[in-house]
């Protein structure tokens, strides 16, 4: 499995879930396997996500689309996300 983290500013929650929601159907054709959010709790608009692909070149491909762009600029995005790209997970929970 892939992964991408993005952390990233946001004008209105209730917005942008509503964004994140009417993808879904695309998100998962394009390979997406899950998607996390986490809010930051001294700022409830600094976001977190994790999202776990198929496939590390469906995920680039992904990650690259302008559709991409234009659904977080719909969402309310505000500046620059930061985005990182793993290639592994390993739980070491138990």
């Amino acid at each position: 499995m892939s992964y991408v983290m993005i952390s990233h500013k946001i004008a209105n929650y209730a917005k942008w879930k509503r964004v994140v929601n009417a993808a879904k159907a695309w998100r998962k054709a394009s390979g997406e396997k899950c998607f996390y959010v986490c809010r930051n709790s001294r700022n409830p608009n600094d976001l977190m996500v994790w999202c776990e692909w198929d496939n590390a070149a469906r995920m680039q491909k992904f990650m690259k689309s302008p559709e991409l762009r234009k659904r977080m600029k719909e969402g309310g995005v505000v500046g620059k996300p930061e985005i990182s790209f793993f290639s592994g997970m390993e739980d070491l929970s138990a």
